[in-house]
């Protein structure tokens, strides 16, 4: 459809908008009326079509377009802008190529990303059906966001994360049911900005100021005091990050020795806590897991500690912890040993009690109350892949590099294949993945990277193949997620910007000539694809008694809350807990696996079979660590989703001395001579990055916290290890697994060195990289 003209809906993961486009720009963004709080990262779309960020035209790697296949060379050498009939036959020779020296396994179609809020113009199932009907691919398993969780959750609770996950206590019941919510890793109002699948009604700082109003009380436990919002008072408790397992097993502890424990709901509802509780007195090791023990490890005074555990023990608790956990080393224990502490405490399946899995990592857990949608929407088929490969998502360094070599994972040994072409479509590894000069010297392996993006990232600029891609602005898509209650239409707003496509038109035109175009698009034009999976979201909508209006109706309005229509849910650890034989949970023994046999015959000496506490390589205070090492955290930014639109304006006027900025401590700053708001180098045996450095005692001593999301900028790409420019942290984090059951990311284990920094060459990733016109 042509865009429309007036203010249009545009729904995004961090919010819906009214955009209002003049010449086939956009020139004004407004925040949905209904959203009472929306995010600022709004602002940003007004640089949606940033001319020294987007991508015009097909674009080919010089010395590929040459016949130099030299993958090093990626990220180093100017493109040749080609036309889109060349571009996609070299795209398909390049997938037979590839097809015929290595079979489908050959191919790489991962492709992890966020790219829209959309159903229909989500790129990574654009991708997977593309690869699927090709013969298929090589593919990957879990999330970065939760990798960890995903694996050890299962086992320990017999159900699905992402389940569990939508069905965390709402906070209204916490309200009512609980005097004190004890937030490991916190609960950061930054993260409640975006929701996979779009957030129409920003809700959760408001039910979360309406429970502390109405008396509940929150333990903050982070190196961080703003992982819960000042304005609901938390109580601070600074904890060394990595060592929150460790404070947890003192808290058990602590409830075992002095018989707090519930032990009626741990023999009715739990398996293995005999297991447990030899562990905590130190029956295996002669180290009770006391909270003197804990203190040694975690920084929080003993004499706390015990305190905590008789408070929890004595009122109506409810325990969270955040998914940045267990991005970690051992990332499994920290989840595996809170809910072991929730079963101590016999409160799980209480209303408005228990655990939490993750509330407020993303807006969703734990607003929507019990009306959870209860039916499915409509996403676009992907078939089903022929090949039987694949790697946890983290690993991709691992398998490019090694390829024959082996990953344990979760109870199963895989083998990693020999990629020849990577084909990437809305996702930024050059983001999100650790220890990017290991991936850079993995990314050169293959014969072939293709690349689909709206924007020159490092990932598009390591391509051999870089296609352009429009926004959700530029095309017809509607929003709806499982954990938000609306339904929004999506009309294109503006023109694609040059001669960017949609990624089903660029699928399309591939499918056309590898010979199952009419099985790719199935007859159907983009806009007939939208109304397709509304019409099939409305059907199953209509089965659960929830009324959408005719598509035509729909598209031609704004949001519609379904929250009203939707009956709500009784949660499945509720009907647990009312009858453990009746409603059994998922594991062997159909109870709550305190201790799991099926993980201790698995023999993973770095996950054995119960909530434990492992050494760490990378932490304060590990053997082998410095006196001046500063502990990194990672987290999530608070001026965009990951690395989205951090050339817009919101991200970018919260730089600091041009760079993304490196939150210190006023003591480590002065023992350091950084000053506050000067230029520094963040670096260790990995690598090095410049970051702005702003003075805040809101970030423990010994630890300094750098945010993802900064476009990675390499100084010299041909280095092994350049300099990055810009502040992405991940040149320094590590690229190792949590353990051998997941295989996570492990981002947050992570020492680094801090100094003022030289003078540096400005950021250069917000402009064109070297283009030349093609001469054919």
């Amino acid at each position: 459809m042509p865009p429309r003209r007036g203010w249009t809906s545009a729904a995004s993961h961090w919010g819906v908008y009214q955009v209002r486009a003049e010449g086939g720009r956009v020139a004004a963004v407004r925040p949905w009326a209904h959203d009472p709080d929306p995010s600022p990262i709004g602002r940003s779309l007004l640089d949606a079509q940033d001319p020294g960020v987007r991508i015009a035209s097909p674009a080919v790697r010089k010395g590929y377009l040459e016949g130099r296949g030299d993958g090093a060379r990626r990220g180093q050498e100017p493109f040749v802008e080609v036309s889109w009939d060349e571009a996609q036959r070299l795209v398909a020779e390049a997938l037979r190529g590839a097809q015929a020296q290595g079979g489908n396994r050959a191919i790489y179609g991962g492709s992890y990303g966020w790219a829209s809020a959309g159903r229909f113009h989500h790129a990574q199932s654009q991708l997977h059906r593309f690869l699927n009907l090709f013969g298929g691919y090589t593919s990957s398993r879990n999330t970065y966001s939760f990798a960890a969780a995903e694996v050890i959750v299962p086992h320990v609770l017999g159900a699905d994360f992402r389940t569990l996950l939508a069905e965390n206590p709402p906070w209204s019941e916490i309200a009512d049911h609980a005097d004190l919510v004890v937030a490991f890793g916190g609960m950061a109002a930054k993260n409640m900005q975006v929701n996979n699948g779009g957030v129409a009604a920003h809700t959760s700082a408001a039910q979360m100021a309406a429970a502390v109003e109405r008396g509940l009380r929150i333990v903050n436990i982070s190196p961080l005091q703003d992982d819960v919002a000042p304005g609901l008072a938390p109580d601070w408790l600074p904890i060394r990050p990595g060592t929150d397992v460790a404070l947890m097993l003192g808290l058990c502890q602590t409830l075992l020795a002095e018989g707090l424990h519930d032990r009626a709901f741990l023999d009715r509802c739990c398996s293995g806590f005999e297991t447990f509780a030899a562990y905590l007195a130190g029956a295996s090791d002669g180290t009770p897991k006391d909270a003197a023990w804990a203190s040694g490890l975690t920084g929080v005074p003993a004499a706390a500690i015990a305190a905590l555990a008789r408070r929890m023990a004595h009122a109506r608790t409810f325990i969270n912890v955040s998914w940045s956990l267990q991005r970690a080393e051992h990332g499994e224990q920290p989840y595996w040993a809170a809910i072991a502490l929730a079963a101590m405490l016999g409160q799980i399946g209480l209303p408005g009690r228990g655990i939490g899995l993750g509330v407020g990592a993303i807006h969703g857990p734990s607003t929507l109350g019990r009306r959870i949608p209860d039916f499915r929407v409509a996403a676009l088929p992907q078939g089903r892949n022929p090949v039987e490969d694949f790697i946890p998502v983290a690993r991709i360094a691992d398998m490019l590099l090694n390829p024959g070599g082996v990953c344990a994972y979760d109870g199963a040994t895989l083998t990693y294949p020999d990629i020849r072409l990577v084909y990437w479509a809305g996702g930024n590894p050059f983001h999100h993945h650790q220890d990017l000069n290991r991936l850079r010297a993995a990314w050169a392996r293959p014969d072939t990277v293709v690349v689909h993006d709206s924007v020159w990232t490092a990932t598009a600029r390591h391509a051999d193949l870089v296609l352009p891609a429009t926004t959700f602005l530029e095309r017809d898509d509607f929003a709806a997620a499982g954990l938000d209650h609306h339904v929004t239409p999506m009309p294109r707003v503006v023109p694609p910007f040059g001669e960017a496509r949609s990624d089903f038109a660029i699928f399309a035109g591939l499918a056309r000539r590898l010979g199952f175009e009419a099985e790719f698009t199935e007859g159907l034009s983009e806009l007939a694809w939208v109304e397709r999976l509304y019409e099939e979201t409305r059907a199953g909508a209509a089965g659960k008694g929830v009324a959408l209006p005719p598509f035509a109706e729909f598209f031609a309005g704004g949001p519609i809350d379904l929250g009203p229509q939707i009956r709500p849910r009784r949660f499945r650890l509720e009907r647990f807990r009312d009858d453990p034989d009746g409603a059994p949970l998922g594991t062997p023994s159909g109870r709550i696996e305190i201790a799991s046999q099926r993980i201790a015959a698995f023999g993973y000496a770095d996950c054995r079979g119960h909530p434990a506490w492992y050494p760490k390589r990378e932490i304060l205070g590990a053997e082998g660590a410095a006196p001046d090492d500063l502990h990194l955290i990672s987290n999530q930014p608070r001026t965009r989703l990951h690395s989205q639109f951090d050339h817009g304006r919101t991200s970018r006027q919260a730089k600091v001395a041009g760079r993304e900025p490196l939150r210190i401590h006023p003591r480590d700053a002065a023992a350091r001579r950084i000053n506050d708001g000067a230029l520094v180098r963040v670096h260790n045996a990995r690598g090095a990055c410049l970051a702005g450095a702003v003075l805040t005692d809101a970030v423990t001593p010994g630890v300094v916290e750098l945010s993802t999301g900064a476009w990675y900028d390499p100084l010299d790409p041909a280095s092994p290890q350049p300099l990055d420019l810009h502040g992405n942290p991940n040149a320094v984090t590590a690229d190792i697994g949590c353990s051998s059951l997941s295989q996570g990311p492990a981002a947050h284990s992570c020492l680094v060195k801090v100094e003022p920094a030289a003078p540096a060459p400005a950021v250069r990733i917000f402009t064109l990289p070297p283009i030349l016109k093609s001469e054919a």
